[in-house]
């Protein structure tokens, strides 16, 4: 399999510019989940997870997908096959990751898939603004994890900066039109409770109508400090919190495990 990343070298005919297909990158798919019926709100759905994230959450809960490797896990020949006998059984394809937005691949692969007659969703925490924007066209809905405020998203991420392509992308997402969901993963030593507040008061004001607060669960995730506190946090943020946030959003959920 070829690996051959942008920009595209171009065979020149007298009519017509015809790519190399081989050249044309592929998405790196590193699992595969056939049937949810919670990760495209609505929808039956199978799941594509994309291997690389260039940040390096504490509580990810797919840590093997951050690094990409020389060779896709799985090929996308066999996953596009896979879809095609899926056709009329469900109806949606979310690309997840990982970090989606990460792969060069994204918009050929989504536009192969849509081809099918899927709907497309996207979950993403926007680190790559302007491939998301690119990709928005061929997109029906979209998950949009925010940290912390943009300000101190290095304390979630691990990487400085971070905060400012997670905004771009929430911009993005806003000026597009396409249906989307904030949402939050949350736990006390990262955002406590007033930040969260802050927070959920600070989209709000940007525009954003659906909102969603995930409580921290160890399940999956490889980080001992988060998961020692992490274990006792079936009341928090409370009710007050919750019922504050409700109020600030066309559509609120407090998601625990």
């Amino acid at each position: 399999m070829h690996t051959d990343l942008f920009p595209q070298r171009h065979t020149f005919a007298p009519d017509r510019i015809r790519v190399r297909r081989s050249l044309i990158p592929r998405l790196k798919i590193g699992g595969l989940v056939p049937f949810t019926a919670t990760d495209y709100p609505g929808l039956l759905a199978a799941v594509l997870f994309v291997q690389g994230c260039p940040w390096r959450c504490g509580y990810c809960h797919n840590p093997h997908l951050q690094p990409r490797t020389v060779d896709s896990p799985l090929d996308w020949n066999e996953v596009m096959a896979f879809l095609r006998r899926r056709v009329g059984l469900i109806d949606g394809v979310v690309f997840s990751g990982g970090e989606p937005t990460m792969d060069p691949g994204l918009g050929i692969a989504i536009r192969e898939v849509r081809a099918l007659g899927y709907r497309i969703g996207l979950h993403t925490g926007g680190t790559h603004p302007r491939r998301l924007a690119q990709v928005l066209p061929d997109v029906d809905w979209v998950g949009l994890d925010i940290k912390a405020d943009f300000d101190d998203y290095a304390r979630v991420t691990r990487v400085a900066g971070s905060g400012s392509p997670a905004l771009a992308s929430l911009q993005a997402l806003l000026d597009s039109g396409v249906g989307f969901e904030c949402r939050t993963t949350a736990h006390p030593d990262l955002i406590d409770a007033k930040g969260l507040l802050a927070l959920g008061q600070q989209l709000a004001g940007m525009g954003v109508r659906r909102y969603a607060v995930q409580v921290f669960r160890p399940q999956g995730c490889a980080d001992e400090a988060l998961n020692a506190r992490g274990r006792a946090l079936r009341d928090w943020p409370g009710p007050a919190v919750a019922d504050a946030l409700a109020d600030l959003f066309e559509s609120f959920e407090l998601r625990r495990a």
